[in-house]
């Protein structure tokens, strides 16, 4: 099987027709403990707003966040079976115009970071925690 690379600009997941089958990450899902706690944190100190919040199972709810201005969803939900990943580092990496103005505006809401933002060539970032211990990377592109 002779396998071929698509141009950067053309490396689409596509159908058998042409067509795009993957469009976009619908949502990412961020393991918590406590529901609750999870809800109050993303939404009184990071500013997401709920799209949907119903019973999942006699354990845990279905909570699908959003970012303003963003398509891409959060969840508040821990697949059975996974809670080892709560309190872990995620690889999810937020965008921000001015992580140092950031930082500062989610430090001042009680927001923990491992230390202050750090500039990069390719940008600034700097890592925090959310109300589970689950750790988070804000970053801006160079600017």
């Amino acid at each position: 099987m002779k396998l071929h690379a698509l141009p950067l600009d053309s490396a689409l997941a596509l159908s058998e027709s042409g067509g795009t089958m993957i469009k976009q990450i619908k949502f990412v899902t961020i393991p918590v403990q406590d529901q609750k706690r999870a809800l109050d944190f993303y939404t009184e100190k990071l500013g997401f707003t709920i799209i949907t919040d119903q019973p999942f199972d006699d354990k845990q709810r279905w909570i699908e966040l959003r970012i303003p201005k963003a398509e891409t969803r959060v969840t508040l939900f821990t697949p059975e079976g996974l809670e080892s990943r709560i309190g872990s580092f995620t690889g999810i990496s937020y965008h921000c115009e001015d992580v140092e103005q950031t930082y500062g505006e989610l430090s001042a809401r009680g927001v923990l970071f491992d230390a202050p933002p750090k500039k990069e060539p390719w940008g600034t970032f700097a890592t925090f925690k959310d109300s589970e211990g689950n750790s988070f990377v804000l970053s801006s592109s160079k600017g």
